[in-house]
């Protein structure tokens, strides 16, 4: 046999053996491709265009001591807005000018919607002042968008996968009856995982929620896996400074009751939240919780749901105030939900699946928010 021959031989070979590596390739990868669309009208939604402004620092060491102790975060807020009307007052008293007076009734405004506005509570906790909201007027929306998913594994069993969606339109976010505004129609990159028998590693920038609250900043990176009866979640902010970086989350399944530890590192200290869920039996369940937020009181939750013949009852209410009542009804495709808090405030919604992969959706709240709709999956 002459070079030539062998040589045409050996690249037959290594073409032939290019292409099964490439053909085995192909079969262990899989890339599903989905798509969604709504549309619908809109009346009095949040626009989220309300900003946020820091607390100046407050140097009186008291009014500092009266916001550490605070049994509740509505206290906190108070006992804030009522030391800066304490001040205008005493100034007042000084020098009673025009400005000082403008400046005292300004201040008891604020100590007046401290007291009554509950929904700043969360924003001072965080070290924010809430700014009122802003509703949006009548209107009309439409969306689409496309997901693109892949997934694959490696010769040695590691799962991998990455998604791509593209979303265009103007978005709604009927859960939380707010306008969101419009999407840019342009690619935006997910997650990508991996999957083997050490754990799931996720990457996703700024992506990844904080697991102790959504409310608090988004991490890059988590890791999962299960240490004996005990599944362990561990995220981490590599853009976040010291002391704030990391949030991690522990499960635990004994005798029909889930236990869930949380905690998030936090430049006041470390927040951690205990939750205990138990099944009373098919039709009532029981829960509870505690969360310690760093620089504040522990607030203490307890909660029942109770599902029968399709309608469902569940209640809810803390030491510091606060309760929730959320009543429920299904049947078939069909379902009504109505809840409740302390604050009067009020949210009703409905949905019919209508077949084909089509359902529709109304709500309305107290705030005279509404929307109405269908939306598609593909």
């Amino acid at each position: 046999m002459n070079n030539s021959t062998r040589n045409l031989k050996m690249k037959k070979l290594l073409i032939a053996t290019t292409a099964l590596v490439a053909t085995a390739g192909m079969a262990s990868a899989d890339i599903t491709i989905s798509g969604h669309a709504a549309a619908g009208i809109y009346s009095g939604l949040d626009t989220k265009a309300a900003s946020s402004a820091a607390i100046a620092a407050d140097s009186s060491s008291a009014t500092a001591a009266k916001k550490t102790t605070a049994n509740t975060g509505t206290a906190a807020l108070e006992v804030a807005k009522l030391a800066l009307l304490d001040a205008a007052l005493d100034a007042y008293n000084a020098s009673p000018t025009t400005a000082n007076k403008t400046a005292l009734d300004a201040a008891q405004a604020a100590y007046d919607l401290a007291v009554a506005n509950d929904a700043a509570v969360d924003a001072l906790i965080a070290g924010v002042a809430a700014v009122p909201k802003t509703y949006s007027g009548d209107g009309s929306y439409s969306n689409a968008g496309v997901d693109f998913t892949m997934t694959g594994a490696t010769d040695n069993g590691i799962s991998f996968s990455a998604s791509v969606n593209i979303d265009a339109g103007m978005e709604v976010d009927t859960g939380d009856f707010e306008l969101d505004g419009k999407d840019g129609g342009t690619a935006g990159l997910g997650s990508v995982s991996m999957s083997g028998t050490f754990g799931t590693l996720t990457f996703d920038d700024g992506g990844i929620e904080n697991l102790y609250s959504d409310g608090l900043t988004n991490a890059d990176v988590s890791y999962a896996t299960t240490v004996g009866a005990v599944a362990l979640t561990i995220a981490h902010d590599t853009a976040a400074a010291t002391g704030s970086a990391n949030s991690v989350s522990a499960g635990y399944s004994a005798s029909g009751m889930d236990f869930t530890l949380t905690a998030s590192e936090a430049t006041a200290g470390t927040s951690t939240k205990l939750a205990v869920a138990y099944a009373l039996n098919d039709t009532v369940s029981l829960s509870g919780k505690t969360d310690q937020a760093a620089g504040a009181e522990s607030v203490q939750t307890i909660g029942a749901t109770t599902t029968l013949n399709g309608v469902s009852v569940s209640v809810e209410s803390a030491n510091n105030s606060t309760w929730d009542v959320d009543l429920g009804y299904t049947a078939g495709g069909f379902a009504l939900t109505y809840g409740v808090d302390e604050t009067d405030g009020w949210t009703a919604t409905a949905t019919a699946a209508l077949g084909g992969g089509a359902t529709f959706a109304a709500g309305v709240n107290d705030e005279d928010s509404m929307y109405a709709g269908v939306s598609f999956a593909f």
